[in-house]
């Protein structure tokens, strides 16, 4: 399992993906948004998705997504972006 944590345009978004997350029987928790990402909305999801899998099943609402990033060596990497 990866561990991801993905920010949001709206509240709203952050609760219905920790929702799907928990659904799926993902790990998934709201928190702050890190210093080193920045959020419209100031709560990000952090979860744990399988290695090849970065949203939960079932679909998800990608416009309310910002983007979604990896921890690796203190530092976060991009691995999806909304485009728009």
């Amino acid at each position: 399992m990866d561990a991801l944590t993905a920010t949001f345009v709206s509240h709203f978004g952050a609760m219905r993906f920790c929702r799907q997350c928990a659904s799926a029987g993902w790990d998934a928790r709201l928190m702050p948004v890190p210093r080193a990402l920045s959020s419209s909305c100031g709560t990000c999801v952090r979860y744990e998705a399988p290695a090849s899998e970065l949203f939960p099943p079932g679909g998800v609402h990608l416009d309310e997504l910002e983007l979604v990033a990896r921890e690796e060596d203190g530092r976060y990497v991009t691995v999806w972006e909304h485009e728009g």
